[in-house]
Formats: structure tokens, C-alpha cells, sequence
């Protein structure tokens, strides 16, 4: 396949697109990055560039071509007990406090939005399982959410590479909760089916969510500009419980954005409470 650097009118209709279709805000320095990930995607699609790709799209030739374009933009960088700093909070003073506050309806609702392949919320529940074993009798639902159906279909198959479960996923919990299956780990039933997961556009009309106690959304808002992650808050705080707590990434903040959450520092994390 050929590989010409795109014409600025098309890395102008990408921009565009993407930006409608997920708010995801690029410019004319992601060129590499644009060629990079739609390179694969012509490919794959039988195109001999990434020019023919973009053509293709915009006369609508093929149906979810326009979607495999903008899911080819996403980031989906994730890793089992990802900066391990939130699950640490999760132990030591969230899950205990939930503990006592839901004790009389005996649920907990936890959502990974942006999930990625998984691996965040088959984190929280091998932790539950590890920390938190008489929580078994409580109706627990664990939701992943994310835009891509080709991420999403990962995470239910639920099964990772060498590389995959070696980036942060302890030895002890990778014997006890996974099975080898080929050159791939395939997570047991019995943490697998503790978690669902559905295509979810954070900027779209969202699915009907239970109300939820903690919400990861992590290393997601630094991709959209100020209102969009104003409005992403405001709907956030929609499907929280009274007292949620919202986890973001490192370089992320709700002030300045939404004045209904304080921030609240445990240990060595930072989260984000409903006050």
C-alpha cells in the first residue's frame, strides 16, 4: 500500500469527522499519528492508500466504514491495576465505606466508561474476589463502556496476551483467576461473568445505567475541549448515587468544570467526590 502523506483537505475532513462523531479534538500536528492508525484500516479494507480509505468514506461506499475510522482514532491504552493508586483506595477506604452505606440494599455499581479491552473493570473484580469476598451475596454489576465495538468485543472475550497480563497483573491473581488457553490467558467464568459491557458514545444519547457508586473514566477528558467535558460531568453526575465517587486520570480535573465534585486526596490517590 502506498504511503503518501494526506493532503490537508483530507486530514481536515478526519479532523471534522472524528470531532463529530466522538469530540475527539485533532489538528493538522496528528498527521502521523492520522496516517499511522488509518494506514492499518485501509488495509484491511482492501484500499492501496489511505487517500482511497477517506474517499470511500465520504461517498459512503461501505457501510460502518465512517465508524472504523473514528475508532481507529481512539486511544485505547489500558492495563490490569492500571497506577494501582485508585485500587488502593478502593480497599482501604471506598469499598468499606460502601459496605456500610448499601449494607441494607446490598448492591454495588461500579462503571469503567471507556473501557478499553477490559482490563480496568476485570481489575475491580478480581479485587472485590480478593478483598471483599462477602460482597458475593450482594448484587454487584460491574459495566464497561466504550465506543469501539472492536475493543468491546475483546473485552468480553476476555482473553490477553503474554504482554497483556505481564503490565500489571500480579503472578499470584493471574494463576488464581486465569486459564491458559494457546499462546493466549482467557479469564475464569467466574470473573468474567461479573462484568458486562456495552457501546457507549460519551457525547451521544447514553444507554439506560444503574445508579452508580463508582465511575472510572480515566485518562479520557484530556481529549475534549472544555464544554465537552463539562457535559460529560453534568451527565456523569446523573447516574451517581448521593456521595459517588469519580476516579479521573493523573492530569485531570473537575475544577474549573463542574463545581458539584470536590476533590479528595487518600494516601497516595486523588479522587473525586459528589458533595
Amino acid at each position: 500500500m502506498t504511503t503518501s502523506t494526506l493532503t490537508p483537505e483530507a486530514i481536515s475532513y478526519v479532523c471534522t469527522t472524528v470531532r463529530q462523531r466522538s469530540a475527539i479534538e485533532l489538528d493538522i500536528s496528528k498527521t502521523y499519528l492520522i496516517e499511522a492508525r488509518l494506514a492499518p484500516v485501509a488495509k484491511q479494507n482492501g484500499f492501496a492508500s489511505i487517500d482511497e480509505l477517506i474517499q470511500a468514506v465520504k461517498a459512503k461506499r461501505k457501510l460502518g466504514l465512517e465508524s472504523q475510522l473514528v475508532e481507529a482514532m481512539t486511544t485505547n491504552e489500558t492495563s490490569f491495576f492500571r497506577d494501582l493508586h485508585p485500587f488502593e483506595a478502593l480497599r482501604k477506604t471506598l469499598l468499606p465505606e460502601i459496605r456500610t452505606k448499601n449494607a441494607a440494599r446490598k448492591s454495588l455499581n461500579i462503571w469503567s466508561a471507556a473501557c478499553s479491552t477490559g482490563q480496568e473493570i476485570y481489575s475491580v473484580a478480581m479485587h472485590l474476589r480478593e478483598h471483599f469476598p462477602e460482597l458475593a451475596s450482594w448484587k454487584v454489576q460491574l459495566v464497561g463502556t466504550d465506543l469501539s465495538d472492536e475493543v468491546l468485543a475483546k473485552a468480553k472475550a476476555a482473553k490477553f496476551s503474554q504482554i497483556e497480563v505481564n503490565r500489571g497483573l500480579p503472578a499470584a491473581l493471574l494463576v488464581k483467576n486465569f486459564q491458559r488457553q494457546g499462546m493466549l490467558w482467557e479469564l475464569r467464568p467466574e470473573i468474567r461473568n461479573m462484568a458486562t459491557f456495552t457501546k457507549l458514545n460519551l457525547i451521544e444519547r447514553w444507554p439506560v445505567l444503574p445508579c452508580m457508586d463508582i465511575v472510572f473514566l480515566r485518562n479520557v477528558l484530556i481529549y475534549f475541549a472544555p464544554e465537552t467535558k463539562r457535559m460529560i460531568l453534568e451527565n456523569i453526575r446523573k447516574v451517581m448515587a448521593p456521595r459517588g465517587v469519580l476516579f479521573l486520570g493523573a492530569a485531570e480535573t473537575t475544577m474549573g468544570l463542574d463545581a458539584a465534585f470536590e476533590r479528595i486526596q487518600s494516601d497516595n490517590s486523588v479522587f473525586y467526590r459528589l458533595k
